[in-house]
């Protein structure tokens, strides 16, 4: 009797039968810790310091409800329908208004409409990376990019921030570095303005000496830009795209100015690289939500949003100025940034201390953050610990820091009794995925 191939048979495992048949990217893929937290995180008892999620109690529900209601009744049979690839005309001239608040200027054109800037991320990936190739990332940086980075096995080298952003001379150094090794750069990814997660906004003196150094070396910049318009007491800064559009792929998003339930971002390129991203974009979801972005474009035209995002600027000013407040008074052994807009404070713990390593114990006493482990590639960030302060009221982010010194108080004394827990041995390396609910 003919014996039957053994090629043809996928090698599993009792959990997974097809373990033997997944793509080589898929090892790089692991639970993010974010949403690892998630469903602990979201219970009313705990304080959730973690989540990145807007605050929308700034946000006139029935104005949106009216606009929501007029579009169905009178541009339903469009707005439920397929749209183009790019995404629709009008949203894409209206995108072109916002980025102007911080110098851009640019052509419809130009634009590609994404699903979140997440999905612009993936997108600008796909089309730049092959397996192997080197991204240059802030470290620490956003996880959700780590993770689109590690799907699509980049090597990610981190580059060092102070409190002006990424270090011009570290960037040069670090460059010229890879290309002794043989190892050229495609990519340079930052979050210029108010950075996911530290905080830091890159300095306008830093911004054409980063931009001279990457067109020099000739790394495409990838600038990721939500929280630009979100500054407390400062005008928008102009974008590195305002200042090259050639060696600049802009990423924008109305996830953090208006809501991020409508997923609606947006990418602009120089115009072949755009041909491609609407390309793969096509191949990935045929096209964007219309319903979504007629949503979007009709609030832009009808609701008066720079009034909108001064609300939000005002109500998170607030809330950051009670963490900071906290922080001092509960703290004082801890050190971090005073961030001046966004959504994020980046805390350091004293020597001895693993924040991820704490986490189970910071729940126990409920309350939550992000381990700073889940925004760096490499060993990084056990002593960091990000901290968000858009979603929780003053009151509760009080409460949640009492709670945290509690926590490292606890943690503090077992180290002068045991000394340090924290064993390199036994902590988790790898990218974390990304999830769209917490960031």
């Amino acid at each position: 009797m003919p014996q039957e191939s053994s090629a043809a048979q996928p090698s599993g495992t009792q959990l997974d039968s097809w373990l033997g048949s997944y793509a080589e990217r898929t090892a790089g893929m692991r639970t993010s810790e974010i949403r690892a937290l998630f469903s602990v995180a979201s219970r009313p008892e705990v304080v959730s310091l973690a989540g990145g999620m807007p605050n929308l109690d700034a946000l006139p529900l029935n104005v949106v409800a009216e606009l929501n209601r007029d579009l169905v009744l009178e541009s339903g049979d469009t707005a439920l329908q397929y749209c183009s690839g790019q995404g629709i005309v009008k949203l894409r001239e209206q995108i072109l208004d916002v980025m102007r608040l911080e110098g851009i200027e640019a052509h419809p054109d130009d634009v590609v409409v994404t699903t979140g800037s997440q999905q612009a991320i993936d997108l600008v990936t796909r089309v730049f990376i092959n397996p192997g190739d080197v991204i240059i990332a802030e470290g620490p940086s956003y996880v959700g990019a780590l993770g689109v980075f590690s799907q699509y096995q980049a090597e990610v080298v981190h580059i060092q921030m102070d409190a002006d952003g990424i270090v011009p001379e570290l960037l040069e150094e670090k460059l010229e570095n890879l290309k002794q090794a043989g190892k050229p750069v495609k990519l340079l990814y930052t979050v210029p303005n108010f950075h996911n997660p530290a905080g830091v906004t890159l300095s306008l003196e830093r911004r054409p000496r980063i931009l001279e150094i990457a067109k020099r070396y000739g790394v495409l910049v990838l600038e990721d830009n939500p929280y630009g318009l979100l500054g407390f007491d400062q005008e928008p800064m102009p974008a590195l795209r305002s200042m090259d559009e050639d060696g600049v792929v802009y990423l924008g998003s109305f996830s953090k100015t208006f809501a991020p339930g409508y997923r609606v971002g947006w990418a602009v390129a120089p115009h072949a690289v755009r041909e491609k991203l609407v390309i793969a974009s096509e191949a990935t979801i045929l096209s964007p939500s219309a319903y979504s972005q007629m949503a979007v474009s009709s609030y832009l035209e009808n609701a008066d949003w720079k009034a909108q995002i001064q609300s939000f600027r005002n109500m998170y000013q607030g809330r950051r100025d009670a963490m900071i407040q906290a922080l001092s008074d509960r703290l004082p052994q801890l050190s971090w940034n005073v961030p001046n807009g966004g959504f994020y404070v980046w805390v350091t713990l004293p020597e001895g201390l693993d924040s991820k390593a704490m986490l189970p114990r910071a729940v126990t006493q409920r309350v939550a953050y992000v381990p700073g482990t889940g925004f760096y590639s490499d060993d990084n960030g056990h002593r960091n610990m990000r901290l968000s302060f858009c979603y929780p009221t003053p009151e509760r982010i009080a409460e949640g820091i009492r709670r945290l010194s509690n926590v490292i108080s606890g943690e503090m004394d077992l180290i002068e009794i045991f000394g340090s827990s924290s064993s390199p041995a036994s902590r988790t390396r790898g990218v974390q995925s990304p999830t769209p609910d917490l960031f």
